[in-house]
């Protein structure tokens, strides 16, 4: 069978790269996840669709770690699919606190490794493994937040318009990849849990939050990955760089 699809999803473990992961198990497809544990349904799911599955276990906050990582898949690529993608989709909100108590330096450290760092070291070597192939395409999972200053996010924020900038200057570079850079919605997670969970001291907002969630206004990470998929199929992806879901049916 040809190898349609090679595909690289981070924060595979639950939430959004979950449900990505599931919806990239297609027949002749080569599937590679980075979560922090071994996920033995999907390994059991993807034998059952004939898709090859790579489970890479690294912890993304840790820049060794990363780095590792981004050389175990690039080394791993498998060459001849018709089109190769890196989805960065693993990342954190923590820590939420209001500019006054942003005093963790290590904790700060940890989300800019996990949500930017990581990104940017595997779009390298993603960039590098699959040099000469005819399509090859870059999502960044990005926010809402990163384009919208939000009290008690200054980090998030921080991240993730660190994030978008990266991608609009890895178009700029034009690799002969598509990118962009998506704010996906709000997504019932285990980090809108999260969120949900914050002291209103530190994020002013977190009421909005509960009443989204209490009226049903929060979209399944099933319904949210099938919009992104076909998305990232279409074939003007990367037209605009800096993209929202919401924009697209």
């Amino acid at each position: 069978m040809e190898l349609s699809t090679v595909a690289i999803v981070t924060g595979a473990s639950r939430g959004l790269g979950h449900a990505l992961a599931l919806g990239l198990l297609k027949p002749g497809a080569h599937l590679v996840t980075v979560a922090r544990g071994q996920d033995a349904a999907l390994a059991a799911q993807a034998a059952q669709a004939g898709c090859a599955l790579l489970q890479v276990q690294a912890d993304l906050a840790d820049p060794a770690a990363a780095q590792a990582c981004a050389g175990q898949i690039a080394a791993a690529l498998p060459p001849g699919a018709r089109r190769y993608l890196l989805i960065n989709n693993a990342g954190t909100v923590d820590p939420i606190s209001q500019a006054d108590g942003l005093d963790d330096a290590a904790a700060i450290a940890r989300a800019f490794n996990l949500n930017v760092t990581s990104a940017i070291v595997l779009a390298a070597a993603f960039l590098r493994a699959t040099r000469g192939a005819a399509d090859r395409r870059i999502l960044n999972i990005s926010s809402g937040a990163g384009r919208n200053p939000t009290a008690g996010w200054g980090v998030y924020c921080a991240t993730k318009a660190a994030l978008d900038h990266y991608t609009q200057v890895l178009h700029a570079e034009n690799h002969g990849a598509r990118v962009a850079s998506l704010a996906p919605g709000v997504i019932d997670t285990g980090m809108q849990e999260k969120i949900r969970g914050s002291d209103a001291a530190s994020f002013p907002n977190v009421e909005r939050f509960a009443q989204m969630h209490e009226q049903g206004q929060l979209s399944s990470p099933g319904a949210v990955a099938e919009k992104i998929l076909r998305y990232l199929a279409h074939d003007d992806f990367g037209a605009t760089v800096l993209d929202d879901i919401r924009n697209h049916a």
